[in-house]
């Protein structure tokens, strides 16, 4: 029997059971259809996991570095298993919460794999196995011949299948122990030597964290600095920081292939060759973790059928109301090939739940702020320095180090600054960049001056508790203004 809905959502990562949760509280009739539990990627094999793990390695690091702060500790040492039994309970209980949540708002859940049969129709399929086997995550489709075990149908359809990570076709990319992100998690223990191969925001932290539990680790990245899509600077400072952590860093380099070491031992080796192409080493490693891009979850949807047009990389493009090509067709998150992360597909859900409920709404991605959870930890809103001049802004930009703040030094945390950029003219906030402790916290305000045009005046006229970490800001802004209060003063740049 079909059954019929005002709203149906494909995918329930955050993009996704957002829609679901505020189409069903502007009074539709919403059903939502995904392959594994609620949270999509993020919940259950990115951003929360990763989280998890990351704040097991912030603890050891913090207890190993004890003494300096009076406390004496003996026999420090990890558990890794405990480690993935912390992990794996968190995510268990939010996944719970949201399907709690789900059902608390009436949103009718469907277990399957969705492909369409005409523009109002999908017809829900058994999943297939994951490819990376046992809990792996369900991305590839199931059998075609599989019989539809129901069909559903709506006025209004939002696609929110996300993404996968890609592995680059090179050779020996299908030895065992050459793995993406998704495959990390399902490593039984800690790898002595780690090869990652790519320096944004994924590969970065699985170096950060696999360094922190003891792994010998090489980070390749084939852009001037990490995290290339961050101001270069900030790029710079990390690349400073993981290299006194011990983290071998390779901008400007490349892997063009991977061998075995030796017969039968499961050592790898990752060939890097540099800019122009010329093989420079040949890095040993247990693993090799490439976490250099992602592909849309398009295919096995049957898109076609739909008459959803995709890019050539198989991508929905998107209006600015998320409306496909076809108008009660509306796709949100990683699959639309915009900003890939978890914030911006929430609140892409939230835009596309409400236009498709009557309300005339706009998503604006001037003002998306952006983390990654290293150590030090990064964030950024905003346009970067380079950025800013390139768009013909005449700016001033300012940098406040944290060790000239009080609490950094408290909180034994003093490398690091904040960053801001701004227009010379009328002072409004162009972008803001962070490297150092409580990053992921503090760029809110830098993000709330971006998206609603607070001045550097407006900032440094803020009044700030004292001693927090968010001082900084503030002294950034007053050094912009070329007040600093507490760094001597210098020519303002621009």
């Amino acid at each position: 029997m079909k059954k019929h809905f005002d709203v149906l959502v494909i995918g329930g990562g955050p993009g996704g059971y957002v829609a679901a949760i505020r189409a069903a509280q502007l009074g539709r009739t919403v059903a939502l259809v995904d392959k594994e539990r609620p949270g999509g990627v993020c919940l259950n094999w990115g951003c929360i996991p990763t989280k998890a793990m990351l704040r097991s390695a912030e603890v050891l690091e913090t207890v190993r570095g004890a003494e300096e702060f009076g406390v004496l500790t003996e026999g420090v040492r990890l558990d890794y298993s405990a480690v993935l039994k912390r992990k794996d309970g968190i995510v268990t209980r939010l996944t719970e919460g949201i399907a709690q949540l789900l059902k608390a708002n009436g949103v009718t859940v469907v277990n399957g794999h969705a492909r369409f049969t005409d523009p109002h129709t999908v017809a829900v399929h058994e999943t297939g196995p994951s490819p990376l086997g046992g809990d792996g995550p369900l991305y590839a489709a199931p059998p075609v011949p599989q019989p539809a075990r129901e069909t559903l149908s709506a006025d209004d359809i939002i696609i929110a299948t996300g993404s996968q990570p890609v592995m680059p076709d090179l050779p020996g990319s299908d030895l065992p122990g050459v793995i993406t992100s998704d495959g990390a998690f399902l490593l039984p223990e800690v790898p002595a030597r780690a090869v990652v191969v790519g320096g944004s925001a994924v590969g970065a932290e699985w170096a950060s964290l696999f360094r922190a539990f003891g792994a010998e680790v090489t980070l390749v990245e084939m852009m001037p600095t990490l995290l290339p899509a961050e101001d270069a600077e900030i790029g710079r400072a990390l690349t400073r920081a993981f290299t006194k952590q011990g983290i071998k860093v390779l901008t400007r380099h490349t892997v063009k292939a991977i061998e075995e070491e030796g017969e039968g031992d499961g050592g790898l080796r990752a060939l890097v060759a540099d800019a122009d192409g010329n093989p420079v080493s040949s890095l040993p490693a247990d693993i090799v973790l490439f976490g250099v891009g992602r592909r849309p979850n398009t295919a096995g949807l049957d898109l076609e059928q739909a008459g959803v047009h995709t890019d050539d990389r198989g991508y929905i493009p998107v209006t600015d109301r998320l409306r496909t090509n076809i108008p009660h067709i509306s796709a949100i998150g990683d699959v639309t090939g915009r900003i890939q992360l978890a914030h911006v597909a929430s609140h892409q859900g939230l835009v596309a739940a409400s236009v498709v409920s009557g309300h005339d709404e706009r998503i604006d991605y001037r003002a998306v702020p952006a983390a990654t959870f290293t150590r030090p930890e990064v964030a950024s809103v905003g346009l970067t320095e380079a950025q800013a001049r390139e768009a013909g802004h005449e700016i001033t930009a300012a940098r406040f180090p944290f060790a000239a703040l009080g609490r950094a030094h408290a909180y034994g945390a003093t490398d690091g600054m904040v960053k801001v950029v701004a227009e010379r003219s009328s002072g409004a906030v162009l972008g803001a960049h962070i490297i150092g402790p409580g990053a992921s916290d503090l760029i809110a305000e830098a993000a709330l001056a971006v998206t609603h045009g607070v001045t550097l005046t407006g900032l440094a006229d803020t009044i700030h508790a004292h001693p927090t970490l968010g001082e900084a800001t503030m002294e950034a802004a007053m050094g912009a203004l070329g007040l600093p209060l507490h760094t001597a003063p210098v020519r303002r740049r621009g």
